[in-house]
């Protein structure tokens, strides 16, 4: 059982290591907060990744309207 915990913590700590694993310190209201954004067996970086996908749709779907609000500053070429 001994060798079996040590194993696992070993590949886990190399895994870490691999995928460049840093802490954020957040207060326990955002953790909990965040936490409950996520989706069962999701990790908080996966949750993060997640809303920052989100965050970047939502902040290209803003523009897109922008663009269509100025639309009537475009002329179209048939009016040339």
């Amino acid at each position: 059982m001994l060798i079996t915990v040590i194993t696992v913590m070993v590949i886990e700590m190399a895994e870490a290591k691999a995928r460049e694993i840093t802490t954020i310190p957040v207060s326990r209201g955002t953790r909990d907060k965040l936490k409950s954004l996520g989706l069962k067996g999701e990790t908080y970086d996966e949750i993060i990744g997640r809303l920052m996908e989100m965050a970047r749709y939502e902040e290209f779907m803003e523009r897109q309207y922008a663009l269509l609000k100025e639309k009537d500053k475009f002329v179209p070429l048939d009016a040339i």
